[in-house]
């Protein structure tokens, strides 16, 4: 009879853990959706891309909020940090007018619902009545939400002018 009990508890705790160990995987497995990005997903955000820069351009903050994710940050050189309202207040306000941007990938990185960009940002412009060029480098995260990409995050730096 001892050795009916012991074998009794042994199965209780064995099936005690295998439902532990059951639960715990389930809880940590992903909950977004983990579908393998379209075939020209390179392409949208390419595109998206460009109109993220004629938005800025245009001063446009309907096509930026279509653009930016809801939690989106934007980080400009190591300092200051914008939520998206910020970030579309800073380029609908009054800015001096930038008249060309080109945009050079080094790097773009897809995986499933997820998306990295890494390039150089050539903007030409007017600040004060004088004419300038910029060099940019750029991070931007997007994320792909009920199959539209939407930007999540930018770090923005200026390159400094060779002296």
């Amino acid at each position: 009879m001892k050795s009916q009990l012991n074998e009794l508890k042994q199965l209780v705790v064995g099936l005690a853990l295998i439902g532990c160990m059951a639960a715990s995987s389930v809880a940590t497995e992903p909950t977004t959706s983990q579908t393998a990005p379209p075939a020209d997903a390179r392409q949208q955000l390419i595109a998206l891309e460009k109109d993220w820069v004629a938005a800025e351009n245009k001063h446009d903050a309907a096509a930026l909020r279509r653009i930016l994710d809801e939690r989106f940050v934007a980080t400009f050189g190591s300092a200051k940090t914008y939520d998206r309202e910020g970030f579309i207040g800073f380029f609908t306000g009054p800015v001096d007018p930038t008249e060309s941007q080109t945009l050079t990938y080094e790097a773009i990185v897809i995986d499933h619902d997820t998306a990295v960009l890494v390039g150089t940002e050539t903007a030409h412009g007017t600040k004060g009545g004088a004419a300038y060029t910029a060099i940019y480098r750029y991070t931007v995260t997007y994320i792909r939400r009920h199959g539209q990409w939407l930007a999540l995050a930018e770090h923005i730096v200026k390159v400094p002018q060779a002296t």
